[in-house]
This record gives C-alpha cells, sequence and structure tokens, in this order.
C-alpha cells in the first residue's frame, strides 16, 4: 500500500463511508470545524430529484459570494452532472448553512486559469491532489473542470 500522502488521499477519496463521514456534521449544524477550505453542496439528483450531498474543498474565493471548486473525478462525477442539469443548489460553509447559489459550470479556459490559480496559492495541497487523482486514474490532473457557485 502507497502511505504517501497523495497514496493514501487516493484510496480515501475512494472510501464512500470516509467520503461521506462530514455531511453527517454538516447537516447536524457542524460544519464550522471545517472552515471555509470545505463546503457541503446540496444539489438534486437529475433522475431521482431528491436530495444528494457531497462535500468539496473550496479551491478559491474570488469575492465573498463566489467560491469555485474542482471536480477531481471529470465530469463523470454525479454532484456535476447533476449540477448540469439543475444549477441551484445550497452551499453550506463555515458558520454558512443552507445558503442559495447557483453553479455554473465554468469553461475549459476559465478552468485551467481558476486551476493555474489554485497551484500558485497552494503549492503543497496541489501535489497532493495532482498525485491522488493521477494514481486514481480517472482524471486528467491539469484538465479538471471546476465550478463556480454565486451565493444568494
Amino acid at each position: 500500500m502507497d502511505l504517501s500522502p497523495s497514496g493514501v488521499a487516493a484510496v480515501a477519496l475512494r472510501n464512500r463511508r470516509l467520503v461521506r463521514a462530514p455531511i453527517t456534521l454538516y447537516q447536524k449544524g457542524f460544519g464550522w470545524i471545517f472552515g471555509s477550505r470545505m463546503l457541503m453542496l446540496e444539489h438534486v439528483g437529475r433522475s431521482s430529484r431528491q436530495p444528494r450531498f457531497v462535500v468539496l474543498e473550496v479551491a478559491e474565493r474570488p469575492a465573498p459570494d463566489r467560491l469555485i471548486v474542482a471536480s477531481g473525478f471529470g465530469p463523470s462525477s454525479q454532484w456535476y452532472q447533476n449540477l448540469a442539469a439543475q444549477p441551484h443548489c445550497h452551499i453550506s460553509t463555515g458558520r454558512l448553512r443552507r445558503r442559495p447559489a447557483h453553479a455554473r459550470l465554468l469553461d475549459t479556459q476559465e478552468s485551467a486559469t481558476a486551476l493555474a490559480r489554485y497551484k500558485a496559492a497552494n503549492p503543497r495541497g496541489w501535489r497532493v491532489l495532482h498525485d491522488a487523482i493521477e494514481k486514481d486514474g480517472a482524471q486528467d490532473p491539469e484538465t479538471i473542470p471546476l465550478v463556480e457557485f454565486q451565493l444568494a
């Protein structure tokens, strides 16, 4: 087993129980534990029309009411596809709970530009993320699609 930070991250990202554990904390009002670097996205399933939840890292905050996140597993991620079908959602981050938001899928150039800013601002975090995504093999780390949330 690869015990490097990226090896552990790659395994952790595929462990459903581990990845979903923070959702309960957010739903119980303890999302503040994760600070402003993480957010819980509540969106609607494109087929089921049922509420769906995922916790994601905030890659950038270009303005107080705008947040950008990356889809590390690419456009095949369920939450990404759900937002493409229905961009209205809710965001919880820090002490902010269930704030209405609108998602906008960034185009290839916008994603590349935002990703370059993330790499420059978080070189160690980018190395771990890059290597974890590369080891997983689901997505080319250099072409990760990004999503911008505009809070209402």
